[in-house]
C-alpha cells in the first residue's frame, strides 16, 4: 500500500513538472517551429488552402495636421494604422499552454501584407513600424505603424479662405491578388472620425471634418485589386486670412471711396489714390505666395482682388483727367479774361480818341471866356470805359464760358463714385454668401 502512494506521488511530480516546462513561451514557439528559420512561415500568405481568401482588416486614426500645401497640392498628416489578419497556422489552444493567450513575435518571423498608399509622397524615413506584432490564440495577427505622411491631394481652392477639402487616401495591396487578399476596415466611419478627434494633437489653421471609408474593387483583363479608401475632410479656419487679407482690402477700398471727398485744387487726392494702389499691389504679393499659379481654376478673392486693384487703377487715372480737365477750364477762363481785358483796352484807346476829337471840336466852337470842365469831362471818359467794357464781357460770353469743364469733371466724379458703392455692395454680398455657406 505504501508503495503504491509513493508511485502515485512520484507521477503527480511528473506531471507537474512536465506542466511547468509546458508554461513558457519558449515551448509554445517550439511548437510552431518559430526557434529556427522557417522561410516558409515568412514568405508564403499563411491559408492551408490556396484558394481561400485572406481578411485584411486596416484601421487608420490621424493624430495630427501638419501642414497642406496650396502650391505643390500634398497635405502632410501624421498617422496611425493598425492592420489585423489571420495566420491558420498559427493556432494553440490556451487551455494547453497555461492559458496563455497573446505572443509578441518580430516582425520578420511572419507573414506581413505588402500593403501601401497610392497618393505617397513622403520619404522612407517618415515611417516608424512597430518592431514586433501580437498573436492571438486564434491565429489573429495585429501589426500596427506610425507614419508622417505626405500624401497628393487635389486641391479645390475656388473658395478660398472658406474652402473645404475631400482628399483620398488608397490603401492597395503591390502584388497581391485581390481575388485572395481583401481590404476591410474593423471599424465604421464614425467611430473612426470620433476616435481621431479625441486623440488629434496638432490641427494648424485645419480643422478635421470627417473620415469615410470606401471600398474599391478595380478589375483589367489579368488582375483584380481590393483598395480600401479613406476620404479625409478637412476644413479651413478663415479667420486668420479674414484678418490679414479681406478686412485690410475692404478698409482700403472704402479709402479710396472717401478720397473722393477730397479737393482737387490741392492736389493731395492723386498722391493718396496712389498710396491706396500700392498697398493692394502688397496684399497682392502675400496673396501670390498662398496661392498656386493655377489658371483653370482662380480662387474667387484673387478675382476680386484683382478687380479691385483694377477699379483702384482706373480711378487713379480718372483723378489725373479730371486733374487735367480742371486746369484746362481754368486755362479757358484766363484766356477768355485776357481777350476780355484786351477788347476793353482796344475800344478804350478808340474812345479816348474820338473823345479828344470831340473835345477839340468843342474847344474850337467855344469862346474863349468859357474854359472846359474838367470833371464833366473825366466823368464822361469813365462813362465810356464802363459802357466799353460791359459790351465786350456780353460779347465773350457766349464763345467761352469758365466752369464748362469743370461741370464734366464733376459728372466722371459721380460716375466713379456709384460704381465704387456697387463694388462695395459686391464685397459685402460675396462675403456674406460665403459665410452662410460656412456657417
Amino acid at each position: 500500500m505504501a508503495a503504491l502512494r509513493t508511485l502515485a506521488f512520484l507521477a503527480f511530480v511528473g506531471v507537474s513538472g512536465s506542466l511547468t516546462q509546458d508554461c513558457s513561451y519558449h515551448s509554445l514557439l517550439k511548437h510552431f517551429n518559430l526557434t529556427t528559420s522557417n522561410e516558409v512561415i515568412e514568405m508564403v500568405r499563411p491559408v492551408r488552402n490556396w484558394t481561400s481568401t485572406t481578411l485584411i482588416q486596416l484601421d487608420m486614426l490621424l493624430f495630427g495636421i501638419l501642414d497642406v500645401d496650396e502650391k505643390f497640392q500634398t497635405v502632410t498628416n501624421y498617422v496611425w494604422i493598425q492592420m489585423k489578419w489571420t495566420n491558420e497556422f498559427l493556432r494553440w489552444n490556451s487551455s494547453e499552454f497555461c492559458g496563455i493567450d497573446s505572443l509578441t513575435l518580430p516582425r520578420s518571423k511572419l507573414w506581413i501584407p505588402d500593403v501601401a498608399i497610392q497618393q505617397d509622397a513622403s520619404d522612407t524615413g517618415s515611417i516608424q513600424e512597430d518592431p514586433l506584432v501580437r498573436l492571438n490564440p486564434s491565429g489573429l495577427v495585429l501589426a500596427g505603424k506610425r507614419q508622417r505622411l505626405t500624401y497628393t491631394c487635389q486641391l479645390n481652392l475656388s473658395l478660398f479662405p472658406f474652402d473645404v477639402q475631400h482628399c483620398n487616401i488608397t490603401f492597395s495591396t503591390l502584388s497581391s491578388d485581390g481575388r485572395f487578399v481583401k481590404l476591410t476596415t474593423f471599424s465604421n466611419d464614425a467611430v473612426l472620425t470620433s476616435v481621431s478627434m479625441k486623440i488629434l494633437m496638432t490641427q494648424g489653421e485645419w480643422k478635421l471634418q470627417s473620415m469615410k471609408v470606401l471600398k474599391q474593387n478595380l478589375t483589367n483583363e489579368q488582375t483584380f485589386s481590393s483598395n480600401l479608401v479613406y476620404m479625409v475632410t478637412l476644413e479651413r479656419k478663415p479667420m486668420l486670412f479674414v484678418v490679414n487679407l479681406i478686412m485690410p482690402l475692404f478698409f482700403l477700398l472704402v479709402l479710396d471711396l472717401a478720397s473722393f471727398f477730397i479737393s482737387e485744387a490741392r492736389g493731395e487726392k492723386l498722391g493718396f489714390k496712389v498710396t491706396v494702389l500700392l498697398s493692394v499691389s502688397v496684399l497682392l504679393l502675400i496673396l501670390q505666395e498662398i496661392l498656386p499659379s493655377t489658371e483653370d481654376d482662380l480662387p474667387a478673392i484673387a478675382q476680386y482682388f484683382v478687380g479691385v486693384f483694377t477699379m483702384m487703377w482706373m480711378s487713379t487715372l480718372e483723378t489725373m483727367a479730371v486733374s487735367f480737365i480742371m486746369d484746362l477750364d481754368g486755362c479757358c477762363g484766363k484766356k477768355a479774361q485776357s481777350s476780355v481785358d484786351a477788347n476793353v483796352d482796344i475800344q478804350l484807346e478808340e474812345h479816348v480818341a474820338d473823345e479828344d476829337k470831340d473835345v477839340g471840336k468843342t474847344e474850337e466852337s467855344r469862346l474863349p471866356s468859357d474854359p472846359p470842365d474838367d470833371c464833366d469831362l473825366l466823368k464822361l471818359i469813365l462813362d465810356k470805359v464802363k459802357a466799353v467794357r460791359q459790351e465786350a464781357e456780353h460779347q465773350d460770353k457766349d464763345k467761352t464760358k469758365p466752369g464748362r469743364f469743370r461741370k464734366l469733371a464733376k459728372i466722371i466724379d459721380t460716375v466713379f463714385f456709384v460704381l465704387y458703392i456697387l463694388v462695395i455692395a459686391t464685397f459685402l454680398m460675396y462675403m456674406y454668401m460665403l459665410w452662410r455657406n460656412l456657417f
